[in-house]
């Protein structure tokens, strides 16, 4: 049985190396805590421009061979104004890790239908006769 602190030390928020070439190299994207993915979901709570939403989607999620952030709160104008296709392609990323979404709640069901078929037998609905 897990303990408390096997739990708390255990590293589980994965990420992914992503290839910027416009940028000469990878950065790292990454999931986010249960913490800050609510504090991003309360920052998007109003309509946001693009650049904007691609800004704290990624001072969210870009961190460091540790796991932490690169950017902060202050770097938001900054990052909105890099190269849109090198965001958009780096938000599709961290949307996709993070599970975020229209194709990610799709992916769910469909991996999530497929696990309840398995598990009655059949593609049909058990019976309670």
């Amino acid at each position: 049985m897990l303990t408390r602190e096997m739990i708390l030390a255990a590293r589980d928020l994965d990420s992914e190396v992503v290839e910027v070439p416009e940028w000469g190299g990878e950065v790292r994207v990454g999931v986010m805590s249960g913490a800050a993915r609510e504090k991003m979901m309360d920052a998007l709570s109003e309509p946001r421009k693009v650049s904007e939403f691609h800004a704290l989607m990624l001072a969210g999620t870009l961190v460091d061979e540790s796991g932490a952030p690169i950017f902060g709160e202050s770097d938001l104008v900054a990052i909105a104004h890099k190269n849109p296709e090198v965001l958009g392609r780096l938000v599709d990323v961290a949307m996709r890790i993070n599970k975020i979404g229209a194709g990610a709640v799709e992916a769910e069901e469909k991996n999530s239908e497929a696990a309840t078929n398995a598990s009655s037998g059949s593609g049909s609905p058990a019976s309670s006769e």
